[in-house]
């Protein structure tokens, strides 16, 4: 299925979750936030949140510094 991540086409299997395709993008463990469709997906929702075809996401990493 095809989904936008941060504005640009990605590709996955069907059935995927949040959690899914944040594996794919080295993105697990990371401090960062998921909007789905408009809405924040929480992290405790990410491994139950099915992604469909079509989907926009944007995920933000937050960075630290100083």
């Amino acid at each position: 299925m095809q989904v936008t991540v941060n504005s640009k086409p990605h590709s996955l299997n069907d059935n995927s979750t949040v959690l899914d395709l944040l594996t794919e993008l080295n993105l697990v463990g990371k401090r960062i936030a998921v909007e789905l469709d408009g809405d924040i997906v929480p992290k405790s929702a990410h491994a139950s949140t099915r992604l469909s075809e079509g989907a926009t996401l944007e995920i933000v990493v937050a960075v630290g510094g100083g």
